[in-house]
């Protein structure tokens, strides 16, 4: 819906309609009067698209503190064992949430004497040591988001507006006024082009990771990093930017370029080879396929570079086919649909950008370093990931924070005055641009070169070259952003060059190889593990 206003209030705005913004939305809405806001359609965001499943321990076999320990090791050194071991242990409540909610996952018909919590079935993947990726088939992220969805939609409570994209952050000290308070954002509606303002008691960004910013990605096509970008302009520090995950097994098709070939398939016995049909893990890692994805991802690279080919293959074509039909519809219906039948014959695969293990520097109850602000899910830096997230640590992550950052805001709510007076956007001195085609030739720019320079083996040299054109594009795009109106697609492309700006210095500044950042010039580990924190004050840009 667009809603036909200059400017309203909220108790609650929240910037993104993933599976962080819905669950806090839905947290709140008995509380609080909630606006979501979704720059597209409500099925573009990751969320929909994701298919593993969610982390949790529900098996009696199985440990927190083995689900703590495989997170430790797969964040090479960076994992915040405090938020690691808070995450673990909020699992099952949130569990039990979504299966409150009507979201129906996969049970284990074979094994009705099971130990799992409700006979569920759990998957295990890359990382893990035991089955502990509970998921609805291999679309869970469909499942979960259309139950949430229903539920948000149906809500008096809550407002939801969609193809609308948030410009930027409103805050006291942007205003002249004491403090730094967010006080709401600045919208830009597609349909009618005009911007409007939304004033709110509390905004909390829930937009998801910034993988766009490389030419080859898993994510939909709104991952431009817009919530990390406004919450640096904002004055909030990020950390962690340098590590961007590449998932090891996106389809390899000229018809299909973003889709994801689960890691549940490797959990359940798919081996990857070579064009002659080689297997090659076993030479890289003890756990071979079920290896950390830093590890998979670079394996496959290696072995692309070293051989020459486009691709190589994931196969899991042994398994009976009515096995894998059962567990991997949507996987099988989509390759069928390209001419690939998984059940016969192995599939292309290549890594591509997947997730952002860095982002907005938050606290365990979501909350940023500008108050009132609050930052949820991927767009979030809490401590979790480290180095490395271990697969299907992430949906767990947008509960759980979603949940404690509802808890930390209610506890708030009443103390808090909305917010007045706030100043309309101003459009005055602007005018249409006829050089559209600018954008598009940036965009286009900026992540070709950051997949070459900045993507999954790095140098000094190529990280230089890389700094150099992020400087002169930022220019360029902030005097096109100063001089003409805005659009939706020149917001994205502000954004995207902002965060490879801060990927960039992030892993500029790391002079060692660890988790997803490898530099050929300092290929070691350090003996000193630090997380990279970058503060808007120290750069010319903001």
């Amino acid at each position: 819906m667009t809603t036909d206003y200059s400017s309203y209030n909220c108790d609650v705005l929240i910037i993104g309609g993933g599976a962080a913004g819905l669950t806090l939305a839905l947290k709140m809405a008995d509380k609080a009067k909630v606006t979501i806001l979704s720059k597209s359609s409500l099925k573009l965001g990751s969320t929909y698209y994701a298919q593993g499943g969610i982390a949790a321990v529900l098996d009696a076999e199985d440990s927190e503190l083995a689900h703590v320990e495989d997170t430790l090791a797969a964040g090479a050194g960076l994992c915040h064992r405090d938020i690691v071991e808070y995450t673990v242990g909020r699992a099952r409540e949130c569990i039990e949430w979504l299966i409150g909610q009507g979201v129906v996952f996969s049970k284990d018909p074979d094994n009705s004497s099971s130990t799992v919590m409700g006979n569920y079935h759990l998957t295990q993947e890359g990382g893990h040591r035991h089955r502990r990726v509970i998921h609805a088939a291999d679309a869970t992220g469909k499942a979960v988001f259309e139950v949430l969805a229903a539920k948000v939609l149906a809500h008096p409570n809550i407002r939801f507006i969609t193809n609308s994209v948030a410009v930027d952050l409103l805050t006291s000290h942007k205003l002249g006024r004491p403090g730094n308070r967010c006080l709401g954002a600045y919208v830009l509606q597609e349909e009618t082009g005009k911007v409007i303002t939304i004033g709110a008691r509390f905004t909390v960004l829930a937009t998801g990771g910034a993988s766009k910013v490389y030419l080859y990605t898993s994510n939909p096509d709104g991952a431009c990093g817009d919530g990390i970008a406004m919450a640096w302009r904002a004055g909030c520090r990020v950390a962690n930017m340098e590590f961007n995950q590449f998932h090891p097994t996106c389809l390899y098709h000229p018809l299909d370029r973003n889709f994801l070939i689960s890691e549940a398939l490797r959990g359940e016995g798919a081996v990857l080879r070579l064009p002659d049909g080689t297997r090659f893990m076993p030479g890289y890692h003890e756990l071979a396929e079920l290896a950390p994805r830093d590890i998979v991802a670079r394996a496959i690279d290696a072995e692309m570079k070293k051989t020459g080919c486009d691709c190589v293959y994931l196969d899991i074509s042994h398994k009976p086919a009515e096995f894998i039909k059962a567990h991997f519809p949507t996987i099988y219906a989509r390759c069928l649909s390209l001419g690939i039948d998984i059940c016969k014959q192995p599939i292309p695969v290549v890594p591509a950008a997947h997730y952002s293990c860095g982002g907005v520097v938050v606290d365990r109850n979501g909350k940023t370093d500008v108050d009132h602000l609050y930052a949820i899910g991927e767009t979030s830096f809490t401590g979790l990931h480290g180095a490395n997230r271990m697969a299907s640590n992430s949906l767990l992550e947008c509960f759980v924070f979603a949940f404690s950052a509802s808890e930390h805001i209610t506890s708030k709510l009443a103390d808090t005055e909305l917010p007045l007076d706030l100043p309309k956007w101003d459009e005055s001195q602007v005018t249409d641009s006829d050089e559209d085609i600018v954008i598009a030739h940036n965009w286009d720019e900026i992540r070709r070169f950051m997949w070459d320079y900045v993507g999954i083996v790095r140098t000094t040299k190529r990280l230089h070259r890389a700094q150099h054109r992020i400087n002169l594009l930022r220019n360029e795009i902030q005097d096109y952003y100063s001089n003409y109106r805005i659009s939706a697609p020149l917001l994205e492309l502000r954004n995207l060059a902002m965060v490879a700006e801060l990927i960039i210095a992030s892993a500029l500044s790391r002079h060692e190889s660890r988790g997803l950042h490898f530099c050929l010039d300092y290929p070691e580990k350090s003996a000193h593990p630090r997380d990279t924190f970058l503060k808007p004050e120290h750069f010319v840009h903001s």
